[in-house]
C-alpha cells in the first residue's frame, strides 16, 4: 500500500539540524520505504531514513514537501508525519 502527503513545513529552520534529525528518527520507526521530496525546489525524492539525504533537499521554512510511504504501515507513517510537521517538530 502507498500513502502520500503534501504539506508545507512551517518550522523556522525548515528541515535542517534538529528538525531533520527528528524527521529521520520518525521515519526509522516504520517498516515502510519512505521518500521525501522538496516540491518547492524540485529536489528529491530521497530516502527519509537518511539524515544526509534529507539535508540535501534544502527544505526551508514555507517549502512544500511530498512524503511517500510504501508498505503495510504506510497510513500510520503518513499520519505521524502530518502531526509532526503540523506541530513544528515538537
Amino acid at each position: 500500500m502507498t500513502s502520500t502527503l503534501q504539506i508545507k513545513v512551517a518550522h523556522p529552520e525548515g528541515l535542517h539540524a534538529r528538525p531533520a534529525a527528528i524527521f529521520v528518527k520518525t521515519a526509522s520507526q516504520f517498516k515502510s520505504d519512505i521518500n521525501v521530496k522538496n516540491l518547492t525546489e524540485q529536489n528529491g525524492p530521497v530516502n527519509a531514513k537518511s539524515i544526509l539525504s534529507v539535508l540535501t533537499l534544502g527544505v526551508m521554512k514555507d517549502h512544500e514537501v511530498e512524503i511517500v510511504a510504501e508498505s503495510e504501515d504506510s497510513d500510520a507513517a503518513i499520519q505521524t508525519f502530518k502531526e509532526l510537521i503540523e506541530n513544528n517538530f515538537e
